[in-house]
């Protein structure tokens, strides 16, 4: 007996439902982007391991699918360097590709690549699926599709600003209520210049980030685990303690950083996104009828994207309403392009977690039903005589627009019928010797039994 098939963990089929599922996700994204004069590009899935590799950090470059060499892979390593198994080693020589990780990076080498026949700023989306080698779990897989939307050439905060009206806007058209998690990496390096642990900044995010579970002693017992010293862990206590609107929380942050000049830098930069957007005050805005978010965006120092490339403004995005990690997120990446000989080519960009966002829109149940188009009308198949007649009917049908199906066997009307069912086709068409001696087709309604017969015109309004 056969083995029975299956995929690797971490991937997932999608069926025909699932795929109009997942294209109306895709064609929300797309127009939005698209409103805002970005375009569409894509790079391959395989990168040059000298393209990825250290770029994530050195979490992010073990999660990196490597490609084998072509052929005999092993040509160039003796017995020694296997018997030696050094992973690292081994992989450096039997490896020279792997699959992308983000489409981040790629976009970077694309931009170098491609420098003399792009128009400076550059607005580009591209979706594509992207590879990684984690462990997987709910919300999590190895192989998952991004939705990015970058802009480079620009040092101008106006792009963070429209970035975070792209993300407000497709999750309002989603119909999801998200909060918009908002930080900026140079706040970050004042907070560990002021305190002297510059190399603490990490742990200090993730014990702050605790605050609501474990309560303040603990935060300040894990930080002191963590090696901080007291007099460091005092001067955390405000930012620990950090509450209220938005710029009451700038206005401590801003205190606390006054011998920072990065740190008010970034104190600037927050300011300036949150005062733009109209949003300072903090709190859920009504309306975007000038510029103003729907969501709340809130003012977040815990959040310390994991990506060592970022060195601005930094976004995360939450679904409020079911249990899911981030399904958005980005920020700004100065230097990014400087590591493939472009330096001083500034960059701001967010990513869609296209994966995630199917998995919300299905517990929240909030696709529209007219996103996952099936066929509009099948006509049953009653013999060659009934078809020969149809086929004029089925043509103008697709002329008009309407999805159309012509059952392509002379089967029994009951299993015909439940095809249709099967299917959620809303309308069948039959013709026999009545119907064709009259010209006509009957219509029939799946939903009420309503039976009508109509010519090929009343036929086509009918169903529209």
């Amino acid at each position: 007996m056969a083995n029975k098939p299956s995929i690797p963990k971490g991937t997932r089929d999608f069926g025909p439902v699932e795929m109009a599922k997942r294209n109306y996700i895709f064609n929300t994204i797309r127009q939005v982007y698209e409103l805002y004069g970005f375009q569409q590009i894509e790079t391959p899935a395989q990168e040059t391991l000298q393209t990825l590799m250290g770029k994530y950090g050195e979490e992010g470059d073990k999660l990196l699918f490597k490609i084998l060499n072509s052929g005999d892979y092993l040509q160039k390593i003796d017995d020694q360097e296997l018997q030696e198994r050094n992973t690292l080693r081994l992989a450096s020589k039997i490896c020279e590709k792997g699959l992308r990780y983000d489409l981040t990076v790629p976009f970077a080498r694309y931009v170098v690549m491609h420098r003399e026949e792009l128009q400076l700023p550059f607005k580009r989306y591209q979706v594509q699926p992207v590879w990684r080698a984690d462990r997987p779990q709910k919300g999590r897989y190895r192989e998952f599709y991004q939705f990015d939307g970058d802009v480079v050439g620009s040092d101008s905060l106006l792009n963070e600003v429209e970035l975070m009206q792209i993300v407000d806007t497709v999750f309002s058209r989603f119909g999801v209520r998200v909060q918009i998690k908002i930080n900026n990496r140079k706040i970050l390096t004042g907070i560990a210049e002021v305190i002297g642990a510059a190399d603490k900044i990490v742990d200090i995010t993730v014990a702050i980030d605790k605050l609501d579970k474990i309560g303040i002693d603990n935060v300040n017992q894990e930080l002191r685990d963590d090696g901080l010293t007291e007099e460091q862990i005092e001067k955390l206590q405000p930012i620990i303690a950090l509450q209220g609107t938005n710029e009451e929380k700038l206005a401590v942050i801003a205190e606390v950083l006054k011998d920072s000049e990065t740190g008010l830098k970034g104190v600037e930069e927050t300011r300036f996104i949150l005062s733009t957007l109209g949003s300072a005050c903090g709190g859920t805005i009504a309306t975007n009828a000038e510029g103003t978010l729907r969501n709340e965006l809130q003012l977040d120092l815990t959040l310390a994207r994991g990506l060592s490339y970022y060195t601005g403004a930094i976004f995360e995005v939450k679904a409020l309403d079911t249990p899911m990690g981030s399904i958005s997120g980005g920020g700004r990446y100065d230097n990014l392009t400087g590591i493939f000989g472009m330096p001083g080519l500034s960059g701001v960009g967010i990513s869609f977690g296209v994966d995630r966002i199917y998995d919300v829109l299905n517990a929240l149940d909030l696709y529209p039903k007219d996103s996952l188009q099936t066929s509009q009308v099948l006509f049953i198949n009653f013999g060659e005589r009934e078809t020969a007649f149809c086929l004029p009917f089925v043509a103008a049908c697709r002329q008009a627009g309407i999805r159309t199906e012509l059952y392509p066997d002379s089967t029994k009307m009951k299993k015909q019928m439940a095809y249709a069912n099967a299917k959620q086709i809303p309308f069948v068409v039959l013709a026999g010797e009545n119907e064709m001696a009259a010209g006509k087709v009957t219509l029939k309604n799946m939903a009420t039994g309503e039976q009508t017969l109509l010519s090929k015109e009343e036929l086509i309004d009918a169903i529209k």
